[in-house]
């Protein structure tokens, strides 16, 4: 399941075109409830969480019936991509994560 699945428009908020990151655009924001009524209604037995922002996850996990773990939250500093860094160790990230 993506972030934005069961997302709702952030003009339900009454959100002006100004205040959205693109404007002139629809920009959906996460529902993370939703997605978990909707695996509830699936009746999944094990949910993992990869990728969901910080309190979004604590949102999923309140509202899940079955067991959660979380696999990776998203991060900002990476772009949305929280495991960009592992993913980089031996090349970009390298000089940072082994200080010489």
């Amino acid at each position: 399941m993506v972030c934005k699945n069961g997302s709702i428009d952030k003009e339900f908020l009454s959100l002006t075109e100004e205040e959205k990151i693109c404007p002139g655009t629809v920009e959906p924001m996460c529902n993370p409830i939703g997605q978990a009524m909707l695996l509830n209604r699936a009746k999944t037995d094990f949910n993992i969480v990869l990728g969901l922002c910080i309190g979004h996850d604590s949102l999923f996990i309140k509202h899940a019936e079955a067991p959660v773990t979380v696999l990776a939250v998203k991060d900002r500093v990476l772009a949305h991509n929280p495991l960009g860094a592992l993913y980089l160790s031996e090349g970009y990230y390298k000089d940072k994560l082994y200080k010489k």
